[in-house]
């Protein structure tokens, strides 16, 4: 039986849940929506979502909690939203954003060119780049795509990381 399925999702007052046709709708400032696993319904009573099996299959339980942790995620980002900050290193490694685009400077022959997605919001000061938005998946998803222009290499530490990541330095070749 799944632990985390079997918990209530709240629904904070700001927030409007539409629960038809397969899919769960939450709207506030923004609007996300997500389609129900065909092993699990999904009721709406007294501002408080739950998730609810069809039947005692394996499936059944990890998409019970599966749902639950999407939809809570869905809650958590249109009233706080998500934010995955990113940290370039690197001599003449820099970041620039004009409009939509983000151009990276990161050591090869030519600039790379990045259109951001309209459901994310990405800023830049100085090496570090701050992803945020109300898609948990979609602000992962740029920050992962964006690391993987320049990844840090283990020798110096030179690239693309997350904020909090710590990188272990190999020690380079020793004369012997």
């Amino acid at each position: 039986m799944s632990r985390i399925g079997k918990l209530p999702v709240a629904i904070p007052q700001n927030l409007k849940v539409i629960v038809g046709d397969g899919t769960v709708s939450v709207e506030g400032k923004e609007k996300l929506s997500m389609k129900i696993p065909p092993y699990v319904t999904v009721d709406v009573k007294d501002n408080v979502i739950r998730v609810v099996r069809n039947d005692e299959s394996r499936a059944s339980n990890a998409m019970q909690g599966l749902t639950r942790n999407l939809i809570n995620n869905m809650m958590i980002g249109l009233t706080d939203g998500f934010k995955k900050e990113l940290t370039i290193v690197g001599v003449g490694y820099r970041a620039a954003l004009a409009g939509s685009k983000l151009t990276l400077s990161l050591g090869y022959s030519h600039p790379i060119e990045f259109e951001v997605p309209k459901s994310v919001k990405v800023t830049v000061k100085d090496a570090n780049i701050t992803i945020e938005g109300a898609d948990k998946q979609a602000v992962g998803e740029v920050a992962a795509i964006i690391r993987r222009f320049r990844k840090p290499e283990p020798y110096k530490g030179k690239g693309i990381r997350y904020s909090d990541e710590k990188i272990t330095l190999k020690e380079g070749k020793s004369v012997g």
